[in-house]
């Protein structure tokens, strides 16, 4: 399991989605009996495609989005434009080594939101984050999972535990370090355990899968549903 909050974070965060969601254009989309009928799930919009700029553009890689879509996208969806750059730049690079998953940044947007409101305040310009979960020792709702003889938290924009980051951490932007408190690096993890299971993200069952698969709660589920439907709604998508 890659974030471990559970059924009370999953709970609280479905809270703070529902006040996402009211001052959206639209209303997300309401998602009933999730799990096991899949197959009946409503996808949430796509959102805007976050293209790659010309060779004339600015970016420094292949991956990285359009600047005029990432300024107009960040101001009308009020995602932080660093976050949003880390959730495009892995959508763009999902599109090109893992094409079959056919992953959307709303979909990371959302877990970004219902995750750590991605990394809130303390988000630094180099995507930086110190966003640390609480200890957990099984009370409260939590899993009791120890790492080294203590009680593990979960860390970073993304909320990777230490043993899911040991097996999926991954550098994202290029600096030779996987980084979990960096949100390229977090973003890019994130596609990638997403996309693990082959599946693809544009039908019903393969996103609730792939949802499902980053946090075992229904609850949460609907949570990533409802952001990720709001973010589309207000890019335009």
């Amino acid at each position: 399991m890659l974030s471990v909050f559970g059924v009370v974070a999953a709970a609280a965060a479905l809270v703070v989605t529902a006040v996402l969601a009211s001052t959206a254009p639209s209303t997300p989309r309401d998602v009933q009996d999730l799990f096991p009928a899949a197959a009946s799930v409503q996808l949430p919009d796509a959102g805007a495609d976050p293209a790659a700029p010309s060779s004339a553009g600015t970016s420094t890689t292949s991956h990285e989005p359009d600047p005029a879509w990432l300024a107009s996208t960040a101001t009308a969806t009020g995602v932080p434009a660093r976050a949003l750059q880390a959730y495009a730049s892995a959508t763009l690079r999902a599109g090109a080594e893992l094409p079959g998953c056919r992953l959307g940044w709303t979909t990371l947007a959302g877990i970004g939101h219902v995750e750590s409101a991605h990394g809130g305040s303390t988000l630094a310009p180099d995507g930086r984050t110190s966003v640390e979960g609480p200890a957990l020792d099984g009370t409260s709702g939590y899993a009791a999972i120890s790492e080294d003889g203590a009680w593990d938290r979960a860390r970073g924009p993304l909320q990777f535990i230490a043993s899911t980051w040991r097996q999926w951490g991954s550098d994202g932007d290029g600096d030779g370090v996987a980084d979990v408190d960096d949100v390229d690096d977090a973003a890019w993890t994130a596609a990638r355990y997403l996309c693990a299971s082959d599946a693809d993200l544009t039908t019903p069952a393969g996103w609730t899968a792939a949802v499902h698969s980053y946090n075992h709660s229904d609850v949460y589920v609907r949570s990533v549903l409802a952001a990720a439907d709001a973010y589309a709604a207000r890019s335009g998508g």
